[in-house]
């Protein structure tokens, strides 16, 4: 059938049938139904994101629908490399996505070295930009997501960005020293926080987009929020509703202009070989699908490629790299209950001398210097309880029964091994002291306090942090002669992984609303000023 000018409504219903029928078939059919999508946008007709349904695989489906799926096998950094260095174009730029429950634990270390991208810009003002080796070009940006689990509001999330980024300088090591770390980037995309910026900066930079980073950081569900959509939206409605002659003009002239095309990035298509790992690009559309989004591990199988701005560069979002195994110690209907979906705002736990803090049965925290309390603030999305040292270890070595509420699968107690003695060593007391070193109340300083408040971030990666805090009295710390040493936790966890320290947050005095006070206009005028009146008003009356 010859397709001339605009169709008539029994041709455009018989095209339309065609798609509903392509898409009840299996994976093959894909191509053509994106295919058959062009053919009706080409021609101004409209088609509905529910009639542009693309075919799912049983895997996708049982994601989707019944929340269980068994994960890939991990590529390796080294197929992530391979993988971008088959990219068509001159220009990629690489977005390592971190996690914010577990900052920065989701770091690929070395990643920069190890994909042979080229070097950040240092802190010297004299340091020059990135240029083209080798006929290609590579940047490198970090976005830490899910920000609104750090803090219940955008403003403080931004505040926190000097603190991320040393965060980040330390995790980095000797190669993040003199960098400027001016590419950190920390967006929400439950909360809609930094993403629109995010996905301008995308449209402007075009050329390759590479989504990297662990599995279960939130890549996929970033990459819906982020991808610029509008673009193509807006080229095709101006050409809607135009003839075919006109319609290849129109876009050959718009493939002319683009600054794509062969002047900012060249594209070399020789390098989708039959044996390449990265998939052939496909059509671009009105109505791109997403990739599936999943709290299960390991959800992208293979990179997903979605081009924008007719031409202007693609999106690619790649599997994820290997993570912490801690749901394989867990029992499978609970796996679910490690990833944190909303901000906790945790109870305040107090560790006295003989007594430890037990999390869900997984992790447990026990204080090792003597006559010291420690307060703990979980931000985890498990129960945590504390207990005497001697019945948490029977606990979590699972040679007692409790009534607690315990996640960890049966056998995994044997498998307790200690992760390490950590130290609270870095002094908050200007920022826990309260009114007295406060600007707007006593003012004092820190050197003046008889006592020190040390502090440090527990990390369980995967899950979230536990943000311990002990006030020491320097008289105690001059006897025993510890100098400016904190005290030490010692903590148990399966096999002795999944925990590492950071420096503190602070997590705990960002708070969130205060149930309290909703509602009220004013706050209770004090009585005080008012009884010495009354006094003063009966003295004066008696004289």
């Amino acid at each position: 059938m010859a397709l001339r000018g605009a169709l008539r409504p029994p041709e455009a219903s018989a095209v339309k049938e065609s798609l509903a029928i392509a898409s009840s078939f299996g994976l093959e059919t894909i191509q053509n139904t994106a295919a058959l999508a062009q053919t009706l946008e080409h021609y101004g007709e409209h088609v509905t994101s529910k009639e542009l349904a693309m075919p799912t695989c049983n895997r996708c489906h049982c994601l989707l629908h019944h929340n269980e799926g068994r994960s890939i096998i991990h590529p390796g950094l080294q197929s992530i490399q391979t993988i971008i260095g088959e990219s068509p174009y001159s220009y990629n730029h690489i977005y390592h996505v971190l996690d914010a429950a577990d900052f920065p634990l989701s770091l690929v270390p070395q990643l920069q070295r190890r994909l042979d991208l080229l070097p950040q810009r240092s802190q010297n003002r004299r340091s020059k930009t990135c240029t083209f080796s080798h006929g290609r070009r590579a940047e490198l940006s970090f976005i830490i997501t899910r920000s609104d689990l750090l803090a219940p509001r955008k403003e403080q999330v931004d505040s926190l960005m000097p603190y991320l980024q040393e965060v980040l300088r330390d995790a980095l090591g000797a190669s993040g020293k003199d960098v400027r770390l001016g590419n950190v980037r920390c967006v929400s995309a439950k909360r809609g926080w930094w993403t629109k910026q995010l996905k301008e900066e995308i449209w402007e930079r075009g050329g390759g987009g590479w989504m990297v980073g662990k599995v279960n950081v939130g890549k996929s569900n970033l990459f819906e929020c982020i991808f610029p959509k509008g673009g193509q939206r807006k080229i095709l409605t101006q050409l809607e509703g135009t003839s075919d002659q006109r319609w290849r003009q129109e876009m050959g002239s718009l493939r002319s202009q683009a600054t794509i095309g062969a002047v900012k990035f060249p594209v070399d298509r020789s390098v989708n070989a039959e044996d390449s790992l990265l998939p052939p690009a496909q059509p671009e559309t009105r109505f791109p699908i997403m990739p599936t989004v999943s709290h299960l591990p390991g959800t992208t199988a293979s990179p997903i490629r979605i081009p924008f701005g007719n031409g202007r560069g693609e999106l690619i979002d790649l599997p994820g790299l290997a993570r912490g195994s801690l749901e394989d110690h867990v029992i499978e209907s609970h796996r679910s209950h490690l990833v944190m979906r909303q901000r906790v705002k945790p109870e305040q736990s107090v560790i006295k001398p003989g007594q430890s803090l037990l999390i869900a049965g997984l992790i447990r925290i026990t204080c090792t210097t003597p006559e010291v309390t420690i307060l703990a603030y979980p931000f985890v999305p498990l129960s945590v309880h504390v207990t005497s040292t001697e019945k948490a270890i029977a606990i979590h070595t699972q040679t007692q029964t409790s009534g607690l509420p315990i996640i960890a699968r049966p056998g995994a107690g044997q498998k307790m091994v200690s992760a390490g003695s950590f130290e609270l060593r870095w002094d908050v007391t200007r920022q826990r002291a309260g009114p007295l070193t406060s600007s707007s109340a006593a003012a004092l300083s820190t050197r003046v306090l008889p006592f020190v408040v040390y502090s440090t971030d527990i990390l369980i990666e995967g899950c979230g942090w536990v943000e311990l805090a002990a006030q020491v009295r320097k008289k105690d710390m001059e006897s025993t002669g510890s100098g400016n040493e904190g005290p030490a936790v010692e903590i148990w966890s399966p096999n002795g992984d999944y925990i590492a320290a950071r420096r503190p947050m602070n997590g705990w005095l960002l708070g969130g609303p205060n149930p309290a006070s909703i509602g009220r206009t004013r706050p209770r005028r004090s009585m005080r000023g008012v009884k010495k009146s009354l006094k003063q008003k009966l003295r004066d009356s008696s004289s």
